[in-house]
């Protein structure tokens, strides 16, 4: 942690909002981007960063400095998603194909296609959005392991900081988290094929 970033926290205790943006300023992008990835939804994924912003800021009085700032930072961006996931999994979705019954009648849900993109555009597009919905599938802990190993790339240490258990234990979530990506894609793909 450096002079400036420990100047900026305590600063940030005293209640100087300037300083809590400037603290934050070069984590927000990284942590919309791990809620995003954990979610899978950008207004989601926005709200949940706002949320995170705002726990650290009430919360940073509790910081002590164990651990670097931006791992404390990441600890709590991660169990903010972690809690949302949570709330999601008990909410009912409705599938898009299945008919839907009212007094009124029934119908379809509908979703209008908006633009026509180029066949490559379109491919890659469909290709991160299989790729997205198949990290979306992992358990939670291999989910949030694979995040920020693999498309955030924070270290084996750094991850275990931020989630707060055994440099081991973080390895092997990321080891079997890929394994079960892989599995899920595998099975999609086959799927795919067969349409």
């Amino acid at each position: 942690m450096s002079d400036s970033e420990k100047i900026l926290i305590e600063r940030t205790k005293k209640g100087d909002i300037e300083s809590f943006e400037k603290l934050i300023e070069k984590y927000q992008v990284t942590a919309f981007n791990v809620a995003y990835r954990m979610i899978g939804n950008k207004e989601d994924a926005s709200d949940i960063t706002q949320e995170a912003l705002i726990k650290v800021f009430k919360s940073i009085r509790k910081f002590r400095g164990e651990s670097g700032f931006s791992t404390w930072f990441f600890r709590i961006v991660t169990n903010t998603c972690i809690d949302m996931v949570r709330k999601e999994s008990k909410i009912t979705t409705y599938s898009i194909d299945k008919t839907i019954e009212t007094e009124d009648g029934s119908y379809k849900r509908e979703i209008s296609d908006e633009k026509n993109i180029p066949e490559q555009m379109y491919e890659k597009k469909e290709q991160k959005e299989r790729v997205q919905k198949a990290i979306g599938k992992l358990p939670g802990k291999y989910r949030i392991a694979i995040i920020l190993r693999d498309i955030q790339d924070f270290s084996y240490e750094e991850i275990s900081e931020i989630l707060d258990c055994p440099l081991g234990t973080v390895k092997s979530r990321i080891n079997r988290g890929r394994a079960l990506l892989k599995e899920i894609l595998q099975k999609d793909m086959e799927l795919f094929l067969e349409d």
